[in-house]
């Protein structure tokens, strides 16, 4: 075969992220794409302000491969940035705008990032860390102080800059983006991810999610979590339809967006969905407009399916499964699926091969046997970022491995039982904290409860459920521990209930248990377990 013409042909076949979104540019040219603010940008708008940031991106010395931080709330121009760093050939790093010091510190120096754009109110952050990384640009993404600042993204975006197609080549399999893990039990680990892992997961997205052009999609989970920016408005920017960006999904604000603007499409993970149904003005506004709701991120309590179903009756409701290193999107529920079915994930999508085993030998799991998740797709991470040993055993026998416990039932629909690392370890029998979680959750009182296992002589580690009460609820720890009797084998039955008003939570809405087993520690249950 010949190969002298082969650059041509690469050219003529790419399937970059940067080419998805001419493509859109070109069909969709005047139509609405995104809405932050008093700010409405057209498809053929939004594109030619990426070219701008890109052009610029590259004036300021970054070359192709080189790390850009994203250090901010959802905005638009964080997506510009993002959107621009595909077409400029740099490496995106959405860092979680909670983090500061060593966390921040580490995630830079870990990627070797070389510019970092930031809000305004983060950028002080940035000024205790810089001296101990590889910084050497640093702007802004929507600076309201200096609004003419020559490295703010927004400004750029909205000037009369070089908007003309960046003239780089950029090939689908380079890596376009670190996505770092949220750290559960270590340091967090940057999964590396290609424009080929994410349009591939954008097809499946549009697939399995039935997204529309039609959609009036509302983005209020940040953009930094690979679930709202590649579940999400990803995949609505390669079709066409509108995304509403909000900083935070404050419910009054939620509601008033969707009421006013007529979302349709909407995606929150559980501990969202259980804060809107709690709050009192979730019956004050008309939900109707609302088709399609999305929930995942982290497992999702069977009541509180259920009672999605009850109060936003006529909505469609999707249950999506997945984790950064597959883009994130593994498994989907489909509305019709969910009759006898509340707690399942669903079935692998189109571009996902899905199987449940022994992590030991590898051999398959039989049918309502407990094992864990391991995943072959086109969507998956190319490794983990400078982490060569934790890439080898992430992708040991040529699977992933999900770090997920889950079983099949004869249908081949899959249930999610916790992570491997959730599983507590009760007098040598292994308990999955949801199935205690989902007990506790039939509590007419019980607002939102989480399960842990504390350390204990004698049981090895203690079932504890930390719970949170509604505003009008009233239970004691007898009271939930005897409904626990009522529902759960004995060796099921939590050792301790903890009464709180919160449970901690990252920005992305995803449970910290990691922070209550610090917070729980042995010393403080002592009085409480013995």
């Amino acid at each position: 075969m010949q190969t002298d013409f082969l650059p041509i042909i690469q050219a003529a076949t790419s399937n970059t992220i940067g080419n998805g979104l001419t493509r859109s540019a070109m069909r969709f040219s005047n139509k609405e794409a995104i809405i932050f603010e008093q700010r409405r940008w057209t498809y053929q708008q939004l594109d030619l302000a990426v070219n701008r940031v890109a052009n610029c991106l590259m004036t300021f010395g970054l070359q192709q491969g080189d790390r850009v931080a994203a250090y901010g709330k959802n905005s638009d121009a964080y997506l510009i940035l993002w959107l621009a760093c595909t077409r400029a050939g740099l490496i995106h790093v959405p860092i979680n705008f909670a983090l500061i010091q060593d966390e921040l510190s580490y995630l830079l120096k870990q990627s070797g990032a070389k510019a970092i754009f930031v809000d305004d109110a983060l950028a002080e952050h940035i000024s205790n860390v810089k001296n101990s990384t590889s910084l050497s640009l640093i702007g802004r993404l929507r600076s309201k102080a200096t609004p003419d600042h020559e490295l703010d993204i927004l400004n750029i975006a909205l000037s009369e800059g070089n908007d003309q197609l960046p003239s780089i080549k950029i090939n689908d399999t380079d890596v376009v983006q670190i996505l770092y893990t949220s750290g559960t039990t270590s340091h967090p680990k940057g999964a590396m991810h290609t424009h080929r892992s994410f349009m591939s997961e954008y097809n499946s997205c549009i697939h399995h999610l039935n997204l529309k052009g039609t959609d009036r999609s509302l983005a209020a989970l940040p953009l930094y979590h690979s679930a709202q920016m590649h579940v999400f408005t990803m995949p609505a920017l390669m079709i066409g339809s509108l995304t509403y960006l909000m900083e935070a999904p404050l419910p009054e604000s939620v509601f008033d967006i969707i009421s006013r603007e007529k979302i349709n499409s909407f995606f929150a993970p559980p501990t969202v969905w259980i804060g809107l149904l709690r709050h009192p003005a979730f019956d004050q506004h008309d939900l109707s407009s609302l088709q399609n709701i999305y929930y995942g991120a982290s497992i999702m309590p069977e009541p509180i399916v259920a009672e999605l179903t009850k109060r936003l009756a006529g909505s469609r409701l999707y249950n999506c499964y997945g984790q950064s290193e597959i883009a994130p999107l593994a498994t989907v529920l489909g509305p019709d699926e969910h009759a006898g079915r509340l707690s399942s994930a669903g079935k692998p999508v189109m571009s996902v091969t899905t199987r449940i085993v022994d992590p030991l030998t590898m051999l398959d799991c039989a049918t309502g046997e407990r094992g864990e998740i391991v995943h072959r797709s086109p969507h998956l991470m190319i490794g983990y970022w400078n982490k060569p040993d934790e890439t080898r055993e992430a992708f040991e026998g040529g699977w992933f491995h999900s770090g997920d416990l889950a079983y099949a039932d004869k249908e081949g629909f899959i249930y999610i039982v916790d992570r491997i690392k959730d599983v507590v370890n009760t007098g040598g029998v292994l308990v999955a904290s949801r199935d205690v979680e989902e007990a506790l959750y039939l509590h007419p009182s019980v607002a939102e409860v989480a399960v842990i296992g504390t350390p204990h002589e004698r049981w090895i580690e203690a079932i504890t459920a930390i719970v949170v009460l509604k505003p009008d609820g009233e239970a004691t720890a007898q009271m939930l521990i005897d409904h626990c009797q009522e529902h759960l084998a004995s060796f099921k039955v939590p050792k301790a209930i903890i009464f709180a008003e919160g449970l901690p939570k990252n920005t992305a809405g995803k449970l910290l248990k990691r922070t209550l087993r610090e917070q729980y520690s042995e010393a403080q249950l002592d009085e409480l377990l013995n």
